[in-house]
């Protein structure tokens, strides 16, 4: 574990390199942790997490140590991240999904079987507000990304990359693969909690 600065008035922790599940929940974790201390918000990703803090009201060392107990109380389980399970209702209609059944030398009705078949770790909520990175994507679900992103992808867009999954909370551009969609609002910004998805949620795919 490395703790950097990270401008003024934030701390960068970085776990390891890579995208695994256990580092994912151990980066949600010391979030959490940080921000149960009171000493202000925390980004995570990955495999690292932005500690950010006001630094008028904490200094630098301070912060410092903070941090340093947030990891371990992680490290030493005492603190884990809160997970819940998110259902998403998804018609696996997508129009690329014939297209990604070839390239997984799989049929339309078993690439569904599959991807419907996992439980899904939210790694981080990015990019998009209410945009969740979903994994692992299994492995036989083959799903380069594409060579030309399309312009425009429709909101509730269930999507699929090599190794992960994700759903387009609004109309936006995008390179992953489409194999279904949803009618569920990913994103609600007048909600007390505006993502449908948080990190460190569970998410399944329920064909309708």
């Amino acid at each position: 574990m490395k703790l950097l600065p990270f401008g003024e008035a934030a701390l960068f922790v970085e776990l390891e390199q890579g995208i695994a599940v256990d580092v994912a929940a151990r980066a949600a974790a010391i979030a959490e942790s940080w921000e149960r201390r009171g000493a202000g918000t925390a980004i995570p990703a990955y495999a690292s997490v932005v500690l950010r803090f006001d630094p008028l009201a904490l200094d630098r060392g301070e912060a410092e140590r903070i941090a340093r107990e947030a990891v371990k109380d992680v490290e030493s389980g005492r603190a884990a991240s809160i997970t819940r399970e998110v259902t998403i209702a998804t018609r696996y209609d997508g129009p690329d999904l014939a297209e990604v059944a070839e390239l997984s030398a799989l049929r339309v009705d078993e690439v569904v079987a599959i991807h419907s078949a996992a439980r899904y770790r939210a790694y981080f909520v990015g990019w998009l507000p209410g945009w969740a990175y979903l994994g692992p994507l299994d492995p036989r679900i083959r799903a380069p990304r594409r060579p030309t992103p399309r312009q425009r992808v429709p909101a509730g867009s269930v999507a699929v990359i090599d190794g992960q999954t994700g759903i387009y909370p609004y109309d936006a551009p995008g390179g992953w693969r489409l194999i279904g969609r949803t009618d569920a609002r990913l994103f609600d910004p007048g909600a007390d909690q505006p993502s449908l998805i948080r990190t460190g949620d569970t998410v399944r795919f329920v064909p309708t």
